[in-house]
């Protein structure tokens, strides 16, 4: 099962007034940020959640990223394809194009950053951030979509919701980081402790604060661009990810070894492992609490 993180109303521009199912969900970690909406799209249904809530009521350091991949795994999505915006640190991606992100530097604090904060040891493998074969399947689409869609960029993930400093933009850049934003930790590493396949569209919207900006232009028009850059940039992205679904309901992917990837992550000793801590961690440990 697919399932889809973004703004609001991309499950709309996506699919159009296709009937939804409509779930509100409890979950050990509170609630989501949005209702999940299913579609039934081509036979194959899709989960769609908004990141931030409705009508952007949460600041990125307020979003309930534990709450949002728990709900989503607990109605069976196997696959998620995220939208972000992000600004560039680097000459060579434009505003209004996409990236198909493939590393992360995480610099968050105020987020927890796990799922197993309790009762066990889990170390999840995350050298690999991304699903490979998610990427790969936007990527082998990237033909369909009217800008330049960009194979790879590490996304450097800040606190905010502040901006960066020009020594701070400077520095990043200084780390090889290529874009900057706020959302995509701790969302991907809690992909991976709930082993579904993950992978991030990110929307460039801008240079950060590095890049000068032309001499007489001033707040109101530099946020007007800004704005369009991302109204366009979001046009794109809806593009490309229409394209990738329309892929993946025609030719679905395998399993993962993503689908396993605590079998070797889990090192507390699981008969020390107590029932309430299984039971409080419901899906995302149920296929271990046998001893499997």
């Amino acid at each position: 099962m697919i399932g889809l993180i973004g703004g609001t109303g991309m499950g709309e521009a996506l699919f159009g007034e296709t009937p939804v199912e409509e779930h509100i969900i409890d979950t050990p970690f509170g609630s989501p940020s949005s209702p999940i909406r299913i579609v039934e799209w081509h036979g194959t249904k899709i989960a769609t959640l908004a990141r931030h809530g409705e009508g952007h009521t949460c600041n990125p350091s307020r979003v309930p990223y534990r709450a949002n991949i728990y709900a989503l795994k607990s109605l069976g999505v196997t696959h998620i394809l995220a939208s972000g915006a992000v600004g560039s640190l680097c000459e060579n991606f434009a505003p209004r194009e996409l990236v198909i992100v493939d590393q992360v530097i995480d610099k968050t604090y105020r987020r927890e950053p796990t799922f197993f904060d309790e009762g066990l040891a889990v170390h999840a493998e995350l050298a690999e951030p991304f699903c490979p074969d998610l990427r790969e399947r936007l990527l082998s689409v990237a033909s369909k979509v009217d800008t330049r869609v960009h194979p790879r960029g590490t996304y450097v993930c800040m606190e905010g919701p502040g901006f960066s400093t020009v020594a701070e933009s400077e520095m990043h850049r200084q780390w090889g980081g290529q874009l900057i934003g706020m959302t995509v930790m701790p969302e991907a590493k809690l992909a991976r402790e709930a082993e579904i396949c993950y992978a991030l569209v990110a929307l460039v919207t801008d240079w950060d604060c590095w890049r000068p900006h032309e001499a007489g232009v001033d707040k109101q028009e530099l946020l007007a661009e800004i704005i369009g850059n991302l109204k366009v940039a979001t046009e794109n992205a809806v593009a490309l990810l229409r394209a990738a679904i329309e892929s993946l309901v025609a030719e679905p992917l395998g399993k993962s070894p993503i689908h396993d990837a605590l079998s070797l992550a889990i090192w507390t000793d699981r008969a020390k492992i107590s029932p309430a801590t299984f039971a409080r961690y419901g899906v995302l440990l149920e296929k271990y609490a046998g001893g499997a």
